[in-house]
């Protein structure tokens, strides 16, 4: 064996990480065995900790230590516009900029054939099952640019717009500061097809 059998479970359980390759496996490995007990059980016990204390909010599916979570109970939110992301990350993202007020739905996915992840996959049910609050009045599909994105969109457009509701996506295209030359033909495509009256 190349690395003792501690090491190589460690290793091994790094590199199934996401983004984690077997070099970067081996360099947190390492590392991990330079750092103090103390430093190296504190991440353990936050592993250990956000494992059993966090959980889906039961409105939208948010990470939460409760319930419900902290924008679901946030009154001062806007109960009429619901903005459906794809992961929990996508909300920290928006909410960065300061400016949605209105609520969340997570589906924790994209719709992906080629992955095996169908509808029964993602929370579609739970996102239909919100639409009886009446207070509802506009759903912004904010999933990424991309197939998986797209394709999830058209069919969440598909099921909700017959309830009546008005049904929005993300514009994408240039970025703010970005240069025609630099852009390639996918973004400038896509900014000429999103784009708006002034």
């Amino acid at each position: 064996m190349l690395f003792a059998r501690p090491l190589a479970e460690l290793i091994a359980e790094l590199e199934r990480l996401p983004g984690v390759g077997p070099k970067s496996a081996q360099r947190l490995a390492y590392h991990l065995l330079r750092v103090s007990e103390v430093e190296a059980f504190r991440l353990s016990d936050s592993i250990r900790n956000a494992k059993l204390k966090l959980r889906f909010c039961e409105s939208c599916q948010n990470i939460s230590e409760n319930t419900v979570c902290a924008l679901c109970s946030d009154a001062g939110r806007d109960p009429t516009v619901l903005c459906v992301v794809a992961e929990p990350k996508d909300i920290a993202a928006l909410e960065r900029i300061h400016e949605y007020k209105g609520r969340y739905h997570v589906l924790h996915g994209l719709l992906s054939p080629m992955e095996g992840v169908g509808p029964e996959h993602l929370r579609v049910k739970e996102l239909l099952g919100r639409l009886s609050d009446d207070r509802i009045k506009e759903v912004i599909l904010a999933t990424n640019p991309t197939i998986e994105g797209d394709a999830t969109s058209l069919y969440l457009a598909k099921l909700l717009k017959p309830v009546g509701l008005l049904v929005t996506r993300l514009a994408h295209g240039m970025p703010v500061g970005g240069e025609l030359d630099y852009a390639d033909s996918a973004t400038l495509l896509s900014a000429l097809e999103f784009r708006r009256e002034l």
